[in-house]
Formats: structure tokens, sequence, C-alpha cells
């Protein structure tokens, strides 16, 4: 799989997950009922820590590609479909966060197989993934 470019947008995107969860949580303070968006903050605040921890651990193991996608895209599925059940009182599409959080499931499996598909120790890690 080409990696080139995409280990420095999981690291842009672990930023904006973050900026995301604590503006879901001050959000969820000031509502009337928080429980939709503080678990939406929840999850962009658990998981854009793992994705920067992928940033750092990129060149260790081979999986960590495939896992920063499935946690990129699974967050941001669940994440929005909960926000927008929160402001619109309807969710993204039909099964929109269940596909997220299994997406989300299928990163952190994937975080898991990497332990068993390490990259050789006599490769140096490329500045330019």
């Amino acid at each position: 799989m080409a990696t080139r470019g995409l280990r420095s947008t999981v690291l842009f995107v672990a930023g904006l997950m973050g900026l995301a969860g604590v503006a879901a949580a001050a959000a969820a303070s000031h509502g009337a009922d928080p429980r939709l968006l503080g678990g939406a903050s929840a999850m962009c605040l658990a998981h854009a820590p793992a994705l920067v921890a992928l940033h750092a651990g990129w060149a260790h193991f081979r999986t960590a590609a495939v896992a920063a996608l499935l946690l990129a895209v699974g967050t941001a599925l669940f994440a929005a479909d909960l926000t927008a059940r929160h402001v619109t009182g309807a969710g993204l599409f039909s099964m929109s966060a269940p596909l997220g959080g299994l997406t989300m499931m299928a990163g952190w499996l994937a975080v898991t197989l990497g332990a068993f598909f390490p990259r050789a120790k006599t490769q140096a890690p490329s500045t330019t993934e």
C-alpha cells in the first residue's frame, strides 16, 4: 500500500479530531442534554491520541496505515452521527453510528494485528511517508 503523504494526513486528522472533541465537550456542557455531544467528544478525544501514536509508530508495523484510516473514518462517522442527532434530531443516515463503531473496532483489530506484522529492523524509517 502506498502511504506517501498519508502519514502526515493522519497527524492533521488527529489534530482536527482533538479540536472537535474539545469543542463538542464545551458545547455539551452548555446544552440541556449533553449525552450525544458528550459521546461524540469522548470518541474524538479517545481516538485522536491513538492516531498520533500511529503516526509516531508508522515505521514499526505494517498495519499502521490501515489502522489509522479505519480509526479516523470510523470515529468521524460515529461522532458526526451523534452530533447530527443532537443538532437536527436525525442521524446522518440509517445505521451510520453502528457502521462507524464497527469501523473503529476494525481499526483496533488492525492495530492488534500489527503485533504480528512488524517491519524489518534493517529498514530505516522514511521521512517522506
